[in-house]
């Protein structure tokens, strides 16, 4: 009895030490593992449909993760929280946004990251939250749902309008419409010679209208050079003009005056002159003949 006791003393002693190894190596494993990977969540509004542990996360397009745990968020049934596990070399900056997509129309969905810029800090931690979080944006198909309403809406006014442009009043007036452009149609073909003559007409005119501006211009060179001709004319009158003016203010004043005397006294002699002549010709040429009174 006692050598099977001890049996089963070492049995479940052993067992144990296998359990408790087997627990360490997984602890180890579990902390090893912890440590290749970085954690993240990000919270999306509305369906998450085709999002799931073990979906793809991309960064730029590239495999970098998974999607490790979806769940509702206490605070906001309508939200999703999304934990992502990432490489930990992968850079997440603040400005980084994530958001669900799909391979084509019916591929499966993952997780877009759009990187962000390289100046923008990165995601350290999140107060409040067990993981930094990224901000997230509706996905493609989410956006054309939450806006296909507004869509619809556009549609029905456009197609309204159209209706409103194809009644039966509309339509009678593009009849008309068409029916007066064909007439002015017609009308123009009928005049067709006689537009193609006031052409013509026009043509010529425009052509001596660009003659008669030839003749002008050179009409103008002419003018220019008459006033070019009368400007010197009048710079050389104003030139004697001013010697004039010297000329009497100065000394030929003077010399004028000396002139004008001796003129008037050569006048006077000479008719003196004249008055002889006139008079006593004789006495002129032979002197004066007649004697002094000698007394006796």
């Amino acid at each position: 009895m006692e050598t099977k006791a001890n049996y089963v003393a070492v049995g479940a002693f052993v067992l144990a030490c296998v359990v408790g190894l087997v627990i360490a190596l997984l602890w180890l494993a579990g902390a090893q593992y912890s440590k290749e990977f970085a954690y993240y969540q990000t919270y999306f509004t509305g369906s998450v449909t085709g999002l799931g542990s073990g979906t793809t996360v991309r960064y730029n397009g590239i495999d970098v993760g998974r999607v490790t745990d979806v769940a509702f968020d206490p605070d906001d049934p309508k939200k999703v929280i999304a934990t992502l596990q990432i490489k930990p070399d992968v850079k997440i900056h603040e400005d980084s946004v994530a958001s669900i997509a799909s391979q084509g129309l019916t591929g499966s969905a993952y997780v877009e990251i759009d990187g962000g810029t390289k100046d923008s800090p990165l995601i350290t931690e999140t107060p409040g939250r067990q993981y930094p979080v990224i901000r997230s944006r509706p996905s493609t198909i989410q956006q054309l749902v939450e806006s296909a309403p507004e869509l619809v809406n556009k549609l029905n006014k456009i197609s309204d309008r159209l209706l409103d442009v194809l009644s039966d009043k509309n339509r009678a007036a593009i009849s008309a419409s068409l029916a007066n452009l064909q007439e002015t149609t017609g009308v123009l073909q009928q005049h067709s010679a006689d537009i193609g003559a006031t052409l013509s007409n026009f043509a010529t005119a425009t052509k001596s209208l660009n003659e008669a501006l030839e003749e002008m211009h050179t009409t103008l060179g002419n003018v220019d050079t008459m006033v070019h001709n009368a400007n010197e004319t009048a710079t050389s009158l104003n030139r004697l003009a001013n010697n004039t003016n010297a000329f009497v203010t100065g000394e030929g004043l003077a010399q004028l005056s000396d002139l004008i005397s001796e003129t008037r006294v050569m006048v006077t002699n000479l008719s003196r002159l004249s008055d002889r002549l006139e008079n006593q010709p004789t006495q002129l040429f032979f002197g004066d003949r007649r004697k002094g009174y000698t007394p006796k």
